[in-house]
């Protein structure tokens, strides 16, 4: 039996009359004395006493009186004592203190009741000992009832035995026994995971039957809680909560957090509207959901509504709801500005772990406030606040951002100190700090030095291996996850998406779109952003857009994927309708969004109208233009041939053009072979970034063009010296779930002969067709027949040969560049589209071209 330091007699004391008059126990006088006072029932007495302080609210003094008679050897005779005694402790959560109440009933060799032994059997279900709340249902006999039935499956489904839950049912049905709606919530909790889900729907049907749906809440919320968690049925869930005549505020809250949870924002803060108007009142469970749902959504003007509401209702100080206004703030603000957070975060009057670790976590996800994070970390810990698990994820998070793994690992020596290195939601962030860092050796140690890998650990490999452009070890983690009989997540699903798009392996990403409708993830929102910009980044427009036009709800980044894709697609008319129609749906545009418009114009050059959206940005959504807005138009002008415009528009900038501005004018300069204005751009970017190599080749391609050979071979060596290196172009296609890479000039590939046997009676046809090959694409001092050989050993060239003769005639060719597809390839394939009547979809570091019948969707403006 366990002991408990409690109050001692000398501060709970009985009163004087029963006080002893010297330290040893007295017996009292006999009956038959003539001078004894008159008989008082100790036993009585006591749970007189228990009863006045509980009736008072005081469970401790309860609870010590208890203790306090027992030390005395006198027990409550009565088992009422003891039961509103437990219940006391279980409702309080006071479970230490109910277990002591159990050591002095079986002290007292009182015989208790169904009542009693039910409550013990919730005590230790709440402490989560299952083993000891069998062993007393077990020891029941003949007093166990449908509540002890009942206690006993919800012990079972809360501690994890889910399936010895359901055996239970079973049982009790056995037993003659009608569930009523606790019996069937409790078993139906047991059936809320992916491996149960399926019988959880024969009990819905078999509950069904006796009615408690539509009449009882527990049992429309368990309901609700099976279907989204057991298999991301949302659309079920809401018919559920749709059919409940009887709702209360757990009900609403319930319904609105799994929204949120399910990737249905939107509907959540609908819902909250819905309660209000039929008269509920939300608490602050109920306020931190819908908050949460407008994070999601990065809807600000709701979530500053909110906010006001909030602080009417008196909930301001409550830490639960400030922490979702911290990280809603963080979410919505402007440019990522965390101010807003920051003052609420400085307002709240009680500043715990869990507030601190909200608005650590609010820099981290700003962007570009990582140091600021890890300086908060700092003054939090000389608080004397404790860092918790997720505090040292989302600094190790600051850590992976800055690249700095030095001051990462002393963090992760911090977490160790205090008991947390083993913690599985720390060792995971280590996984990612190592791997944002490029240190992928430490980050596998770190993953397979896990004491327990958990999903968390697994996506955080595939994410890892995704960033470092290794797909293959990706897509052999998810095989092992599926080994483990651990159900893969929306997170696995889109960061396996991620790494589709950056190979452009569609026939994977279809592979994984089919898994994903499956297992139940198609109206995640994670997932579906994610599909969006797979199907976009591989080549295929119209299926992203049939996948945006699916989602049910959609947030700010659906929108901008959306708009992005029919921008790098070309499609500038599609990209600026979408934009119009997000802004109609009431969705505030960011930066990023931005960047999108401004480049849908850019790419088809719509200089009225990028202008338009350059100006808007700031008037009518106060975006302050950041460099990436400004490279755009100046990109735009470029394109145009407007290059001293483009030049004065730099010069009148209100920041100093950084290298990516230099970097896009220096390119259009090799465009529009502008020599002078080229070395002028160069030497900009070089004076900030002497070992810039993109610069130096920029330049020397505008020099090889110009015929200035001499020039090309100084930057040459000047690259050589510095040991500069130019990146490798490489094409690659993707042909049955294989991904084939194709340098200049190669021979290595198996079917080497053949692709060139091809490509040579290619050369003939399109010749017939008025190809003529453009040499100045030529970067080299050759002579013109040594150039139109070279032109025809380009990668793009091969690459779509080879689709030419391994795919389907059915099927567009894919092929993607790491660098701008060149002139003569571009016409090359346009001239290859007519002869053999295959779309042709390339896709180089720039932007799609859709090629086919000869003609290309850039109309020649790239």
């Amino acid at each position: 039996m366990m002991t408990l330091s409690l109050p001692s007699p000398a501060i709970i004391s009985p009163p004087p009359s029963l006080k002893p008059s010297n330290p040893s126990r007295q017996k009292l006088p006999s009956s038959s004395s003539t001078t004894s006072p008159p008989f008082i029932n100790l036993e009585t007495h006591h749970s007189r006493l228990i009863h006045n302080h509980l009736n008072d609210g005081h469970l401790l003094k309860a609870v010590a009186a208890l203790d306090f008679a027992a030390q005395q050897g006198e027990y409550p005779a009565d088992i009422e004592t003891y039961s509103l005694l437990l219940k006391a402790c279980i409702r309080t959560r006071e479970f230490h203190l109910g277990k002591l109440v159990h050591s002095r009933l079986t002290q007292s060799q009182l015989d208790p009741d169904s009542v009693t032994l039910n409550s013990l059997i919730s005590l230790y279900a709440k402490c989560g000992d299952s083993n000891r709340a069998d062993t007393i249902f077990k020891s029941m006999g003949k007093k166990r009832n449908l509540v002890s039935w009942s206690a006993m499956i919800s012990c079972l489904a809360n501690c994890g035995r889910e399936l010895d839950a359901v055996q239970m049912f079973v049982e009790t049905l056995a037993c003659g026994f009608r569930p009523n709606e606790y019996c069937f919530s409790a078993v139906i909790r047991a059936c809320s995971n992916t491996e149960n889900v399926s019988i959880g729907k024969i009990i819905f049907g078999f509950l069904m039957k006796c009615g408690y749906l539509e009449r009882e809440v527990c049992v429309g919320c368990a309901l609700i809680d099976m279907f989204v968690k057991g298999s991301g049925d949302l659309d079920s869930a809401y018919k559920v909560f749709d059919k409940m005549t009887e709702r209360n505020v757990v009900a609403w809250t319930l319904m609105i957090t799994r929204c949120t949870q399910s990737g249905c924002p939107g509907y959540a803060v609908g819902l909250f509207s819905e309660m209000i108007v039929s008269g509920f009142v939300p608490d602050r469970f109920t306020l931190s959901g819908v908050v949460s749902a407008c994070a999601e959504l990065e809807s600000l003007t709701i979530g500053q509504q909110l906010h006001s509401w909030v602080i009417r209702t008196g909930l301001a100080s409550d830490v639960c709801v400030g922490c979702s206004l911290v990280d809603m703030y963080a979410k919505c603000t402007t440019e990522g500005s965390v101010d807003d957070s920051r003052k609420v975060f400085d307002r709240m009057p009680d500043q715990n772990v869990m507030s601190w670790t909200a608005i650590i976590t609010g820099y981290v996800q700003s962007g570009d406030s990582d140091k600021e994070a890890i300086r908060l970390f700092c003054e939090m810990i000389e608080g004397h606040i404790a860092p918790n698990h997720f505090t040292f994820a989302s600094v190790l998070k600051a850590c992976g951002n800055l690249l700095n793994s030095y001051v990462g690992e002393q963090v992760y020596t911090h977490a160790v100190k205090r008991g947390l290195g083993l913690d599985n939601i720390v060792g995971n962030s280590l996984i990612s700090m190592y791997s944002r860092s490029g240190r992928m050796e430490e980050a596998r140690k770190a993953f397979e030095s896990l004491f327990e890998k958990n999903l968390v650990s697994y996506n955080t490999m595939v994410n890892a291996y995704v960033k470092n452009l290794n797909s293959k070890e990706a897509f052999e983690i998810l095989n092992e996850i599926e080994d483990t009989g651990i159900a893969v997540s929306a997170y696995t699903y889109a960061s396996l998406l991620s790494g589709v798009s950056s190979i452009g392996a569609i026939g994977k990403g279809e592979q994984i779109h089919g898994r994903i409708l499956k297992s139940g993830f198609a109206s995640n929102y994670c997932v579906c952003n994610a599909l969006i910009s797979m199907y976009s980044r591989c080549g295929n427009i119209e299926v992203a857009f049939q996948v945006f036009k699916e989602m049910r709800d959609r947030n700010l980044i659906s929108w901008t994927s959306m708009i992005t894709g029919f921008a790098k697609h070309g499609f500038a008319a599609r990209a600026l309708e979408i934009f119009c129609d997000m802004l109609q749906a009431g969705v505030r545009p960011n930066g990023i969004t931005y960047i999108a418009v401004l480049s849908a114009c850019s790419h088809v050059g719509l200089i009225s109208e990028g202008w338009k959206h350059f100006r808007s940005m700031s008037e009518e959504h106060g975006i302050v233009p950041r460099m990436e807005h400004y490279a755009c138009m100046v990109d735009l002008l470029c394109r145009s041939g407007s290059l001293v415009k483009a030049l004065e528009f730099i010069k009148s900038m209100p920041l100093v053009a950084d290298v990516l501005v230099w970097r896009t004018f220096l390119g259009a300069c090799r465009v529009h072979s502008d020599t002078k204005l080229g070395k002028h751009a160069a030497k900009m970017i070089l004076e900030q970034d002497p070992n810039d190599p993109a610069a130096y080749i920029l330049l020397s391609n505008l020099y090889a063009s110009a015929g200035q050979w001499k020039d090309v071979a100084d930057i040459r060596r000047s690259m050589k010296e510095r040991n500069l290196m130019k990146e490798a172009g490489c094409s690659w296609i993707e042909v049955e779930n294989v991904v084939h890479k194709f340098h200049v000039g190669e021979t290595s590939h198996p079917q080497a002969r053949e692709i060139y046997g091809e490509l040579d009676q290619l050369a003939l046809k399109i010749k017939e067709l008025g190809y003529v090959p453009d040499t100045s694409c030529v970067l080299h001092e050759l002579d013109e027949e040594q150039k139109v050989q070279y032109l025809f050993q380009h990668s793009e060239k091969i690459a779509v040969t080879f689709g030419l003769i391994s795919t389907s005639k059915s099927k567009p060719i894919r092929v993607f560049k790491n660098l701008r597809v060149c002139g003569d390839c571009h016409t090359a394939i346009k001239y290859i589209s007519a002869v053999t009547g295959r779309e042709i979809v390339l896709r180089d570091s720039n932007r799609f071209h859709h090629i086919k019948d000869g003609t290309c969707s850039c109309n020649g403006y790239w």
